[in-house]
């Protein structure tokens, strides 16, 4: 699954917060362990996925289908680069992009009818692809193992307010599949156990991809016509 290979291209997010690292808290060890499952359980979250890029980044603004694995929104560039402007919608190992001239601030709920073109999500590569890919796991149909979360090496950076919320800033455990990689990933988590931030260095870029969860509505999202989402 490219989600896990992305796992590949995160390096250390250097610094840490104001008091930390420490060790987690049982009560943050819950929440943390809940994070993605509250995702799963909202059926989907809208998103703003900023990606850096060397010639100008690019904003994805959207919603992620939790329980579909399917993602849609418009992308805008910033900078230089505005080639890449559009809608955008993906799965878990696809890619489709409809190019506009001036794309909208938001995607229109019903994606159009004809104009996209379709690749696979590239797994190496591609700083976008891997934002994609990263944005569509932040989602799972049950909790984390809560005692593995600390075992693993999650821990407790500091405090920070997102949109008015107070949340706690956790770095991630190791990947399933590579040891040694916690802290490559930042939650920043609220009282509930709501995600409101991620933060993920990818590859070799020096600013790392940021992904916020808006507080607004979840609109649900409607493939592109003739697109099968990937279970």
């Amino acid at each position: 699954m490219v989600a896990v290979a992305v796992a590949a291209f995160l390096v250390v997010d250097g610094g840490s917060g104001p008091s930390g690292p420490r060790a987690l808290t049982s009560d943050e060890v819950n929440r943390l362990a809940m994070t993605r499952f509250r995702n799963y359980e909202a059926h989907g979250r809208a998103v703003t996925i900023t990606v850096p890029g060397t010639a100008g980044g690019l904003i994805v603004t959207g919603s992620v289908d939790y329980q579909r694995k399917l993602g849609y929104g418009v992308v805008h560039g910033t900078g230089r680069d505005t080639s890449s402007d559009g809608l955008i919608e993906w799965t878990a190992t696809s890619v489709f992009v409809h190019p506009m001239a001036n794309a909208p601030a938001h995607a229109p709920a019903s994606p159009p009818r004809s104009g996209w073109y379709g690749r696979p999500l590239q797994s190496s590569g591609s700083t976008l692809d891997s934002s994609l890919a990263i944005a569509l796991g932040l989602g799972s149909d049950r909790p984390d193992n809560a005692e593995l979360l600390p075992q693993n090496g999650a821990a407790w950076l500091g405090r920070d307010r997102v949109d008015g919320h107070r949340v706690d800033v956790m770095t991630g455990p190791s990947s399933r599949d590579r040891s040694g990689t916690a802290g490559r990933v930042r939650y920043w988590v609220g009282s509930d156990g709501t995600m409101h931030r991620v933060r993920v260095s990818v590859g070799s870029e020096s600013r790392p991809v940021v992904i916020d969860f808006d507080t607004q509505k979840y609109l649900p999202v409607k493939p592109v016509p003739g697109v099968t989402p990937t279970q």
